[in-house]
């Protein structure tokens, strides 16, 4: 793109005007406003959700320089504990008390974002700590832990096929003249963009953000100064986890029923988005998964036979223009 463009582009939103251009030729190609309200609304909510995964696996390689190609199992083990925790909650999820009903739906997703948690501390300290600053090693054992994680969920919860029961609160759709909105696709964009902006004041404006971002840029020097830096990259992995978790949760009710391929499912989605957005950028990572989500909707409608390939072709065409991502984290 020529200088005097580029500046303009820049000038006017950059990067961030994609998800708008794309919803813009959709809207001309699609033709009824109502169905391409309804796609776009089905494409944010779908983003926020990936989102939810993908961010984690960006803050452990943006801030921790890791790759963790195990990042999946965390989804898949939140996506099963959600699915166990609805399940036993039984009339809290399917009676009319929408106060029950959030408490079930909360109570899921707590169980699953803990146990991200505490399986992300663990990880960490018996997997991920003695492959620190060695990429190749990183990914053959987190692969393997990726097997192993799978086997385990497959020995828990078997093989066959099981349902997600969502609560009745967040069942049907918001209908206003001939747009119809799922209520559940609402309330999963409202909580990924909670998540974005807590993430982006912790990371930036608060003193912990602080010291993690400069532990990553000089680790002796913070530890001069008397902070462990170890203690916080290991929160930095632990949240990363739960977030993972806790995508997968959400996942999981807006599937209605998962295997135990879902963790290998959305690896391929996650470190898309990741890609597209610049790898250890939070807000690249934001930007890929509403990108994601959108062209997987509207391509979905448009030209149903693409819908496979349409996230790969949007990467590639990403990369061949941007070839570090569309905000990628800038280091030192």
């Amino acid at each position: 793109m020529p200088k005097n463009l580029s500046s303009i582009f820049e000038r006017f939103g950059g990067v961030m005007l994609l998800p708008v251009a794309l919803g813009l030729i959709a809207f001309v190609l699609i033709g009824r406003p109502s169905t391409w309200i309804t796609l776009t609304a089905a494409g944010l909510a779908m983003g926020m959700m990936i989102f939810l995964m993908a961010s984690g696996l960006s803050l452990i390689f943006g801030l921790m320089d890791v790759l963790n190609f195990g990042h999946s199992a965390f989804v898949s083990f939140g996506a099963f504990i959600a699915a166990s925790v609805l399940a036993w909650s039984g009339v809290w999820v399917s009676g009319g008390n929408a106060g029950l009903n959030i408490l079930a739906l909360m109570s899921a997703i707590a169980a699953a974002t803990a146990f991200g948690a505490l399986a992300g501390w663990a990880f960490e300290r018996i997997i991920v700590k003695p492959v620190y600053k060695d990429h190749l090693r990183q990914i053959l054992i987190t692969m393997g832990a990726l097997i192993v994680a799978e086997e385990l969920i497959l020995m828990v919860w078997g093989g066959a096929p099981i349902p997600v029961p969502r609560p009745a609160v967040l069942t049907g759709s918001l209908v206003i003249g001939d747009v119809a909105i799922e209520v559940y696709r609402i309330f999963a964009f409202v909580l990924g963009l909670a998540v974005y902006i807590a993430m982006h004041l912790a990371l930036n404006r608060t003193r912990i953000g602080l010291l993690i971002r400069a532990g990553v840029e000089n680790r002796e020097m913070v530890e001069a100064l008397g902070f462990r830096v170890d203690r916080l990259f290991i929160a930095v992995f632990m949240a990363g986890s739960a977030l993972a978790a806790a995508g997968g949760a959400m996942w999981a009710g807006y599937q209605g029923l998962i295997t135990t391929a879902i963790g290998s499912e959305m690896m391929i989605m996650v470190f898309i988005v990741v890609i597209i957005g610049g790898l250890g950028s939070i807000e690249g990572s934001l930007l890929g998964a509403i990108l994601v989500g959108l062209m997987a909707n509207y391509v979905a409608f448009l030209f149903p036979k693409m819908s496979l390939a349409s996230n790969m072709i949007l990467m590639m065409a990403i990369l061949l223009w941007r070839p570090f991502g569309l905000k990628p984290a800038v280091k030192g």
